[in-house]
């Protein structure tokens, strides 16, 4: 079935949200906070795991200055930002959407296994990468909805986006994708997600959504610098 993986993993996260829904219905604040606190140390260890695998600092730096400057340039957190709203203002009844949505759709598309899984699946493989993210991502969207609300399950609508698109290329991506390029831009992801995690953990929101493009910009300063 063409983009087979990427419709498994949105399926996984729609069955995650309304079992998510339901059962946050039942949990008083505090318990939502302590439920909270515990994903985001998750995702803290998740980052720092994937951050670890990066062999060049400089490269890393390079890509999260050059990406960033990009993402601004774009406005990529203005426009979820703008999308998310549009939401909330069409679903006002069910609380906040802004947070669950932006939160969920960074965590979901931020990291390798989005990229490898998505690659997978495009050159005719079995899309295993996408099968395992698919349980992970519909384990989670039971805790971040349960917590954050209906906006969780609005992310799929861009990780079907990103992730089709990924498969779509993959002839042409699949050529590029070294095991140098790999780890490092897990490690940009990992930093990523780790700035998902101090979102969480309501330490502090950075603007994550504009640093996305520094994942693929590692992947470029790899083949040119290396």
């Amino acid at each position: 079935m063409f983009l087979q993986g990427t419709i498994i993993n949105v399926a996984a996260i729609a069955v995650g949200c309304s079992i998510g829904y339901f059962v946050g219905q039942h949990l008083s604040t505090q318990l939502r906070r302590t439920i909270m606190s515990g994903l985001g140390l998750a995702v803290l260890l998740i980052g720092i795991q994937l951050a670890l695998q990066a062999e060049h600092i400089m490269i890393i730096i390079a890509s999260l200055i050059i990406g960033g400057i990009g993402g601004e340039l774009i406005g990529i957190e203005k426009h979820l930002r703008t999308m998310a709203e549009r939401l909330q203002q069409r679903f006002s009844s069910h609380g906040s959407v802004v947070e669950g949505f932006i939160t969920a759709s960074l965590l979901y598309c931020v990291g390798a296994m989005a990229i490898m899984g998505a690659l997978q699946d495009g050159v005719g493989e079995t899309p295993t990468i996408l099968y395992a993210k698919a349980a992970l991502d519909g384990i989670a969207s039971v805790a971040l909805t349960a917590t954050l609300g209906i906006g969780v399950v609005f992310s799929i609508f861009p990780l079907f986006l990103y992730q089709g698109a990924i498969t779509l290329l993959a002839d042409q991506a699949s050529a590029v994708m070294t095991t140098t390029a790999i780890a490092e831009m897990n490690g940009v992801g990992g930093l990523l997600i780790l700035a998902i995690a101090l979102d969480l953990l309501d330490i502090k929101r950075l603007p994550i959504g504009n640093l996305l493009p520094a994942v693929f910009v590692a992947l470029i300063l790899v083949h040119v610098a290396l």
